[in-house]
């Protein structure tokens, strides 16, 4: 399927709305000396807002560091957020707490980096898999293995491993045990965090298409947050950009990889590499100069402006705006149109 026919299909009206996040921000404090007086925060995510579309992998990408997975975990609100609000269907879930925050959980899952390290090595697959339901009191004893072995049938593992343990399968198939858990309590919405950045490259394309088989099937809805770009333009249908705690970007997958707006967008995408000799023997990289600036003590003003080959003075006096442009595409810069 082509990156114009997979947007397409997902394209949605804002009304189709899953998730709403405004202003979304999540500071760490930093401390200091034997009184452990706080001398500032790092701003992991500082002021995000976007929406999630029901039934569309948006795609979330940027250098290591840049605040992607912190963003995924306050979404599910496995962090407190500093600011901001989480709309999800309705209910702010960043103002809940206690039995109406857990009664919320069934629906929103996630999918971890490192499936390794991300299941319990003393504990059979079976168990793994069963967990959510326990915790959550679905289904007697009986009902929760059969449901096991209907996960694990359709994630593409035999059901007769239940009794496995995580060392005893691959990283491709522990990555699977990790999908089922993740679907075992029926969510609508999942965070992958990098799920296929652990995988060997043979693997990586067998758990996209399962991803995007189970979306299908599930009427699921992935924040896909990755390095991977060439994957993110398969899978994703829209693909937001982030930049050390900020959202430079958010486009349509087609827009954004044919016609990048943001200084920054257009320098990462500049280091994809094309199949095609002729052109990669002629397109021109964007090289970024120096470091990525301490989120701690941000630069003033647009975030990217200390690396932008197209900085200029009003960059450093005032931050860009997050605004929308006439193609329906998001970005913050001064100069894009």
């Amino acid at each position: 399927m082509t990156a114009d026919a997979r947007e397409g299909q997902h394209a949605t009206s804002p009304e189709a709305g899953l998730m709403a996040v405004e202003d979304l921000a999540l500071h760490f404090p930093v401390y200091q000396g034997l009184l452990r007086r706080q001398i500032g925060s790092v701003k992991a995510v500082d002021g995000l807002t976007f929406d999630i579309r029901r039934g569309e992998t948006l795609g979330l990408v940027g250098e290591s560091g840049c605040g992607k997975s912190t963003t995924g975990r306050a979404l599910l609100r496995l962090y407190r957020p500093t600011r901001g609000r989480i709309v999800f269907e309705g209910h702010d879930i960043a103002a809940l707490d206690g039995e109406k925050l857990r009664a919320m959980r069934p629906r929103m899952q996630m999918i971890f980096q490192d499936p390794q390290a991300s299941l319990n090595p003393r504990m059979t697959v079976g168990a793994i898999v069963e967990e959510p339901l326990v915790e959550h009191g679905v289904l007697k004893a009986a009902g929760r293995r059969e449901r096991v072995r209907e996960l694990l049938d359709a994630v593409g593992l035999n059901p007769e491993y239940v009794n496995r343990y995580p060392h005893e399968f691959s990283g491709g198939q522990r990555q699977r045990i990790g999908i089922a858990r993740a679907l075992a309590l029926d969510p609508d919405f999942i965070v992958c965090d990098e799920p296929i950045a652990a995988l060997d490259v043979s693997i990586q394309a067998q758990v996209v298409n399962l991803l995007q088989d189970l979306q299908k099937k599930r009427g699921l809805t992935y924040l896909f947050i990755s390095h991977d770009l060439s994957m993110v333009r398969y899978i994703a249908s829209r693909v937001a950009v982030m930049y050390l705690g900020k959202m430079m970007e958010l486009a349509g997958v087609h827009e954004l990889f044919n016609a990048p707006k943001h200084p920054y967008t257009r320098a990462l995408l500049s280091a994809v590499p094309v199949p095609d000799p002729k052109v990669e023997a002629t397109r021109q990289r964007i090289l970024l100069k120096g470091d990525i600036p301490s989120p701690v003590n941000p630069p003033s003003g647009c975030r990217f402006r200390t690396r932008c080959p197209w900085a200029a003075e009003i960059c450093a006096e005032q931050e860009p705006a997050w605004r929308t442009l006439d193609d329906g595409r998001k970005v913050a810069c001064h100069f894009a149109e």
